[in-house]
Order: structure tokens, then C-alpha cells, then sequence
């Protein structure tokens, strides 16, 4: 495997990047390799620091970068030489099969992200809008949500293919044979959303083979009611951002209130606790896929540290591996034929 990963995207890049690089190399295998795209003195400076010499790692240089706070869009157009675009351009169709990169990785700009990636990658046959899903940490197991934040304002159609490929992903990477598909409402009750939930709804709910179980409220979400909840990009990232939060701030209540009460109580406690944050912390899980693009794109975390980009490449190799692409791709034209053109088009 062949993947390419933009170094200078991220808080803490390049040095956090390049790190987690080398770190990550222990996922790969001896044929493998890491493309570091970005500037050439920098990635260089830095693993020469670190005493990185393996084989594995490649530079590509570029000269350009686009900020975290850029606009995506635009930075894209006017920056074609930026370690994002370029990273993109490397697992794309466009290049050549002996330099093509087998997946992209980047903790940069996540707009640029999704803008080059499309613009780059192209999307899959039958896809209309690409979505980002995350597979978040619930009570009884990974639960995937999509859309995390590449589209907040979806029609009907975009929602129910984010529920065939966030079902794909949940299948074919996490291994749950039958994944049970949700909509994020205001309310359980039919009657309850928008006109484009309720639409979304019914084209999921006749698609073949989707075991959907209706809505769900967000105080559900981590109850383990579902394996796949389908939201729009803002609704989604909101709760994504909401719940690293949440677990920060309760785990520091709950360290302070245990050190009040009893010190030596702290003490005994604390492996309980290292054991349930690291089943609740992001960057164990690495990066998020962009479903829909014709190729293999994860986002990372913007404040990612060097083992969120260790475990990212893991996440990238395993999807990679799992195919996840040609599952989409048949899902969809399985799905398409079911449904009635007219639905389909809302």
C-alpha cells in the first residue's frame, strides 16, 4: 500500500505529523509506503531530528499550504500546489499507476479536504454527495455517524445514500454483520422532523437489505440503539464536537471529586479510568473517511497528536484492505433499482 499524508496540515504540524509517521510505520508492511507531502527542508529537518531513516517514507515536495482557517474552496482553486490538493492529486486517478498513492491522509483544513478530494478524486458512480463518517465510541460498541460535517444542508437523497455507505463502512471495516441503521431526529415518532428526514426515511426504508429501525433522539445516540445514525453535516459535527467535550469535562468532575473524597481512592481508580477514556478518546480512532470520492481520503482531527496519525494510517489501511469503495458502488446501483426514480430524484 502506497499512502500519501499531508504533513504540514494540522495545529501541531509538521513535527506531530512526521512523528506519528513513523510511529504508524509499525501498521505497515515492508513493501509499503508512506508519501510525505509537503516541504521538503521541513520534513527532512524534522526526521533528521528524530533520527527517521526507513526505507518506507517518501517526500514529495511542495511549496504551498492552506491554513486551518482558510476558505476552503478558494484556497483550493488558488493553491493547486498545496500539500492538501497535491496529497489528493497522489490518490487520484489522474497519476500514474507507479507513483499512485492507494489513500490520502490529513489533519489539515477539513473544507480544503472535502473540496479537494472531489475535485481531485472524483466521486463514485452513483454518488451525489460525499460524507464524512466518523465511527464514534458507545456503550456497546463503535457506533458510525454520517454525516460529520462535509455537507450541512443535504437533500432527502443525500442523507439516504450516507445511510448505504455509513452501513458499508460499519459492515465491511467494523464487522458488524447486520448493522442497524438510524435517523438523528427531534423525536422518535413519525410525524416528527423536516419534510427532508421524513423523505430520507422512506427511501431508506425501502431499500433492500437496510435493517433501518427508525428514528432516534440525540440522548439515544450512545445507548448502543444503533450501529449507523444519518444526520446532516452540521447536526452532526455539533454532536461529534459536543461529545469530546462532554467526556473531558465529566472525567475531570469525576478525577476531582474521587481526589476530594479520598487520595488513595484516586490512586486505585485510575487505571479504570485510563482504561474507559482510551475507549472514548478520538485520537485512538484516527481519522474519519470521506465516503463518496473515488478513492480513499481520512480526515484527521485538526489538534491530532503523533498517535492519532499512527492510528489513522491503521484506520486507512484497514479500509484499503476492506474495499469499502466497491461495496458502495454496488450498494447504491442495488438500491437505485429498488427504489422508484421519482423517490430517488427528491
Amino acid at each position: 500500500m502506497r499512502l500519501a499524508i499531508d504533513v504540514m496540515g494540522g495545529d501541531h504540524a509538521p513535527d506531530a505529523i512526521l512523528k506519528g509517521c513513523v510511529e504508524g510505520l509499525v501498521h505497515l508492511g515492508p513493501d509499503d509506503r508512506l508519501v510525505l507531502v509537503g516541504r521538503e527542508r521541513d520534513i527532512n529537518e524534522v526526521l533528521g531530528e528524530m533520527g527517521a531513516g526507513d526505507s518506507r517514507l517518501e517526500v514529495h515536495h511542495t511549496d504551498e499550504v492552506i491554513g486551518m482557517c482558510e476558505p476552503p474552496a478558494k484556497a483550493v482553486r488558488s493553491k493547486p500546489n498545496s500539500s492538501i490538493v497535491q496529497m489528493c492529486r497522489l490518490a487520484s486517478k489522474r497519476v500514474d499507476d507507479a507513483v499512485r498513492c492507494d489513500a490520502a491522509l490529513s489533519a489539515g483544513n477539513t473544507g480544503a479536504c472535502v473540496s479537494a478530494g472531489v475535485m481531485q478524486m472524483k466521486r463514485l458512480k452513483g454518488v451525489h454527495r460525499p460524507g464524512i463518517s466518523v465511527a464514534m465510541p458507545g456503550y456497546h460498541g463503535p457506533i458510525v455517524l454520517c454525516d460529520a460535517g462535509a455537507n450541512p444542508e443535504p437533500t432527502a437523497q443525500h442523507l439516504w445514500q450516507y445511510a448505504i455507505m455509513a452501513e458499508a463502512f460499519s459492515r465491511l471495516v467494523l464487522g458488524i454483520e447486520h448493522p442497524r441503521v438510524a435517523i438523528m431526529n427531534i423525536g422518535a415518532e413519525d410525524s416528527k422532523g423536516t419534510e427532508t428526514i421524513r423523505t430520507a426515511r422512506d427511501l431508506i426504508k425501502a431499500t433492500p437489505e437496510m435493517n433501518y429501525i427508525g428514528f432516534i433522539e440525540g440522548r439515544e445516540f450512545f445507548e448502543g440503539v444503533a450501529d449507523v445514525v444519518v444526520t446532516d453535516g452540521l447536526m452532526g459535527n455539533v454532536v461529534l464536537k459536543t461529545a469530546e467535550g462532554m467526556a473531558k469535562s465529566l472525567f475531570k468532575a469525576i478525577s476531582k471529586e474521587i481526589m476530594e473524597l479520598d487520595p488513595e481512592l484516586m490512586g486505585r481508580f485510575a487505571p479504570v479510568a485510563k482504561a474507559i477514556w482510551a475507549k472514548n478518546d478520538y485520537h485512538e480512532y484516527g481519522g474519519a473517511p470521506l465516503m463518496g470520492v473515488n478513492g480513499c481520503l481520512f480526515i484527521a482531527h485538526g489538534s491530532s497528536e503523533p498517535r492519532t496519525i499512527a492510528n489513522a494510517i491503521r484506520s486507512c489501511r484497514d479500509y484499503v484492505a476492506a474495499d469499502v469503495n466497491s461495496g458502495i458502488v454496488e450498494r447504491i446501483a442495488q438500491a437505485e433499482a429498488a427504489v422508484s426514480p421519482e423517490r430517488a430524484l427528491t
